[in-house]
């Protein structure tokens, strides 16, 4: 959601903020704004767009401390007005989060008072204006108490020369700079920046110098938040020679493949304590984090023959869940502060159940809260569409579902030493040119695949739309004539994945009947055969052999790249769908 960036110390605020901010536009992009204090007085400016419209006002912004935030809105439209900072008196506040009970407090606090804004946020600086009497520990004391939802604040107040941060479920870290102290949403903002951090904790207000740190937790004292290293690097978040990140990280795919294997031989022994004696899975997330869980609902049903059910985080949470000792919960989130996911995964800690989290942001929420963590070696990913992360939760749930069978991931490795490479031979041969032509002139696609063929359908699908905005859907091929097939018409698409043999044939069947139905039908297949079966009547997209339950690492590649070509077609920004974040940390 929300990117907030702060600084204090002894240069320009408003040109290291700016700075920060583009590295964290992936979080929202509407708005964005900065405040700075120089002299006791608070200088604004704020836009709405791109954090690339603040450039022509970061002049104008004096002080060596300030707070920045690029926005996605869940209160009030885009617009200047709504954009962050908010300021009231002698305070300026930036919100990454969602605030309740705001209208409640309105009512309470400032009954017929006119707000300048829409937003939820705006609450949050009137009542610290409010609650001021000189004392600023104190005000952010009281405002945290009333205030219900998810923030992570940082403020600047016109009588202190620093920076204040209040935390409660959303992600805000401390960084510590040679000429001054940082305040961010997330360590990317930082980088180049700062080696060190500290993650603050729920219910945490932290007070910030230029030359000092002070955290106190939320009866107001002073709380010990141990340092850890910053991981984003500058060299981490350049494009090189690709002209979009999207692109970049689908390159770097094989990459991510071999640092997940890596990664869980130093996870193997927790991760296989924590499943002793489990007999039943389940797996939540929301998104491509739900989506690589239907895969691994697959891989650890077919290795391990024990129960598994994947389940929408969101919904997880609200259906009373049947949880017993022996089940063990895997939740995924790439970023590990998905709000749903965290809270599925409380939730099922709460009830008894064993947590492990599949997660590529090593200091995160779920991280904190799990019993054994699965770390996702995907690195920094940019891009608001999942790539290289996806693939690497394949990856990680795959050398899972073998620990659950008993196998060590030793011996998982032989057959995933290879993929590496027939992923680099997939991006490097693979034409999508025909298909992304044919989705981009379509009035809507539709992904079929059957058993794990069915999960990266669902992929494909949401890739589609969340970076093209094409009309798609994903669907079991055979679920194809029980209603879908009323849509399939000249102007429909369907995209069928087929990498099991077994399943080649009921597969013809879904493409026989979309092309009767003078629908236009694209195969993705590494099963030989099937370009002289369509010759002349559907398109054949050939990805490389390979063992069947690891095609999805090849098959994601193809639909990722299908969602960018369309995207490029269609003039859209594959980086920054609209209406997206890359991180939802509300609900």
């Amino acid at each position: 959601m929300c990117g907030i960036v702060g600084y204090t110390g002894g240069r320009k605020a408003s040109e290291i903020i700016y700075e920060g901010l583009k590295r964290l536009e992936y979080r929202g992009y509407d708005s964005a704004g900065i405040a700075t204090l120089s002299g006791g007085e608070i200088f604004v400016g704020k836009k709405q767009g791109r954090v690339g419209v603040l450039e022509s006002l970061i002049g104008g912004l004096d002080g060596n401390t300030g707070v920045g935030h690029t926005r996605w809105a869940t209160h009030g439209k885009p617009s200047d007005v709504n954009a962050h900072p908010h300021c009231a008196g002698k305070f300026a506040v930036v919100h990454n989060g969602i605030i309740e009970n705001f209208a409640q407090l309105k009512e309470r606090f400032f009954c017929g008072v006119e707000f300048s804004s829409q937003t939820d946020s705006e609450i949050i600086v009137r009542l610290l204006n409010e609650f001021y009497d000189g004392d600023l520990l104190s005000a952010l004391k009281c405002v945290a108490d009333v205030l219900q939802g998810s923030y992570a604040l940082a403020v600047i107040c016109a009588d202190f020369n620093g920076l204040a941060v209040l935390k409660k479920n959303s992600p805000a870290i401390i960084g510590y700079g040679k000429d001054g102290n940082f305040v961010a949403s997330d360590c990317p903002a930082l980088a180049g920046e700062c080696s060190e951090i500290t993650i603050l904790e729920d219910g945490d207000i932290a007070v910030v110098s230029q030359d000092c740190v002070r955290i106190y937790d939320g009866d107001l004292k002073p709380a010990e938040r141990g340092r850890i290293k910053n991981l984003a690097t500058p060299a981490s978040l350049e494009l090189g020679d690709c002209p979009h990140y999207m692109l970049k990280e689908i390159y770097e795919v094989p990459a991510s493949v071999e640092r997940t294997c890596a990664g869980y031989f130093t996870v193997e022994k927790k991760v296989s304590e924590v499943l002793r004696g489990i007999d039943r899975i389940i797996i939540v997330g929301c998104g491509t984090a739900y989506n690589s869980g239907l895969v691994a609902k697959r891989y650890i049903e077919s290795f391990a023959r024990m129960p598994a059910e994947a389940e929408i985080a969101g919904e997880f949470r609200y259906k009373n869940p049947v949880i017993t000792p022996t089940t063990a919960v895997i939740a995924i989130s790439q970023s590990g502060e998905t709000a749903d996911t965290v809270e599925a995964a409380k939730l099922a800690l709460s009830l008894g159940a064993k947590v492990i989290a599949v997660t590529n942001a090593p200091y995160s929420a779920l991280t904190r809260c799990a019993d054994a963590v699965v770390p996702v070696g995907a690195g920094p990913e940019i891009c608001v569409a999942a790539t290289k992360s996806y693939t690497g939760q394949i990856t990680a749930l795959y050398l899972l579902a073998k620990t659950l069978a008993g196998v060590s991931a030793q011996a998982s490795f032989e057959k995933l030493s290879v993929m590496p490479k027939l992923c680099i031979q997939t991006i490097e041969n693979i034409d999508v040119s025909t298909l992304a032509d044919m989705c981009a002139r379509s009035d809507g696609a539709y992904f079929l695949g059957r058993d794990i063929d069915y999960a990266v359908a669902l992929e494909g699908s949401l890739k589609l739309k969340e970076i093209s905005y094409v009309p798609s859907e994903g669907y079991p091929a055979g679920e194809l004539k029980h209603g879908t097939l009323a849509l399939i018409d000249i102007r429909a698409v369907a995209v069928v994945i087929i990498t099991d043999e077994r399943l080649a044939g009921k597969c013809e069947n879904a493409v026989e009947q979309v092309l009767s139905r003078k629908g236009k039908a694209v195969v993705i297949t590494n099963v030989g055969g099937l370009e002289k079966t369509f010759e002349g009547r559907a398109e054949v997209i050939k990805i490389p052999k390979c063992d069947m339950y690891l095609s999805p690492l090849l098959s994601a590649i193809a639909v990722q790249l299908v969602a960018y070509r369309t995207a490029l077609l269609l003039d859209r920004d594959p980086d920054k769908p609209r209406n997206l974040a890359k991180s939802v940390t509300v609900e």
